[in-house]
């Protein structure tokens, strides 16, 4: 629509790029690894269950190839500037009435001052994100976040090393990177349910790999007394019949009965999620069911925009699955050290070369785990 509105040139074919330019750089080599990586993975599940009717079914899901919009616009790629005008011609001919409409946009859209493709599709962007705005239509509103959401979304690696994302991830949910190499959510109830599964064990995940340094930050820096900072030393105090006092003084929670404990967190954090798992608020009030949101479970009004929302929708997801990880990585060190996390970084960080996992793996007379 622009080249036939504003310039031909815009038709034109981009050029090919020298690849005698191109260098051999670290960032290649990491890419290239987690290739290798990720095949070598899929065949050793290939081979440890051959027989898996769910593995089968999201193979064959995974090996469809791109999807049909990825198809389109590579087709529309190759098109030359003689076929394009043809194209054109032959759309105002058929359609002769709409194309008047669209050549209105394009030349109201070149008024704007858009003048490259690039330029043409942000003006597009824009105009279909306030809309989505104005009518509430959500996908719409995908427009707004298009750094995040939709087909022009990061991939987990660039297009050039892909041959297309399964056709069931269309980027619509926050943290959808087209990665599912075995084809694990190809249905869409096992997609929601590890959504769901995901999500929550990211939040807790946050919370518990905070819990776990914030002793241990207070007590080495700014000398905050507790009886023991260290997470997985501290819940044995109240087995030995002592307390747990938080934040070193008996002022606040003097914790000293694990029934109690136990007790408390069901009533907590047991009635929190019975209300997100039902779907309605205290006052009765509907809401979704992995981001409630609402006065009971947004009470700082994060998100007052639907473009605010769902930036941090992503955030939270990609910081939930580094939390993951480090918990992970917690639980290694605690097993392996005896010591906590942040006890192991400030040993590695004076000791590199000697405090690191090599010292645990090889010179270890007890089992790592």
């Amino acid at each position: 629509l622009a080249c036939h509105t504003h310039s031909s040139s815009l038709c034109r074919p981009l050029p090919t790029p020298d690849t005698s330019t191109m260098r051999f750089t670290m960032k290649t080599l990491a890419i290239a690894t987690s290739a290798v990586v990720n095949v070598a993975l899929l065949a050793a599940l290939l081979r440890a269950s051959p027989a898996t009717p769910a593995l089968k079914s999201g193979l064959a899901a995974v090996s469809k190839g791109g999807s049909a919009v990825m198809s389109r616009g590579a087709a529309a790629m190759q098109l030359g500037s003689a076929k394009m005008q043809s194209s054109l011609s032959a759309a105002a001919r058929h359609q002769p009435t709409r194309f008047a409409a669209m050549q209105k946009v394009g030349e109201l859209a070149a008024m704007s001052g858009a003048r490259t493709p690039a330029e043409f599709r942000n003006l597009a962007q824009d105009v279909v994100c306030q809309l989505g705005r104005e009518n509430g239509n959500k996908v719409l509103q995908n427009a707004c976040n298009v750094e995040w959401y939709g087909p022009d979304r990061p991939k987990w690696l660039p297009d050039a090393f892909l041959a297309g994302v399964p056709d069931y991830l269309t980027g619509e949910y926050p943290g959808d990177y087209g990665w599912d190499a075995l084809g694990l959510s190809s249905d869409p109830d096992t997609f929601a349910n590890y959504r769901e599964a995901e999500l929550l064990h990211a939040r807790w995940a946050m919370l518990g790999a905070l819990g776990c340094i914030f002793p241990e930050i207070l007590s080495k820096n700014y000398g905050i007394g507790f009886e023991e900072p260290v997470w997985f030393k501290t819940g044995a105090l109240v087995l030995n019949d002592k307390s747990i006092d938080y934040l070193g003084s008996d002022k606040f929670i003097h914790a000293s009965s694990i029934i109690a404990i136990a007790a408390a967190q069901v009533v907590l954090m047991g009635g929190a999620e019975v209300y997100r798992a039902s779907g309605q608020a205290p006052n009765g009030e509907p809401f979704d069911k992995l981001h409630p949101g609402g006065q009971f479970f947004n009470p700082l009004k994060l998100g007052k925009t639907e473009e605010e929302l769902a930036e941090l929708k992503v955030k939270e997801i990609k910081n939930g699955r580094l939390a993951m990880f480090s918990m992970l990585g917690f639980y290694i060190q605690a097993a392996a050290t005896g010591e906590g996390p942040l006890q192991n970084l400030v040993d590695h960080r004076a000791d590199a070369a000697n405090e690191n996992i090599f010292k645990y793996v090889f010179t270890s007379s007890e089992p790592v785990l």
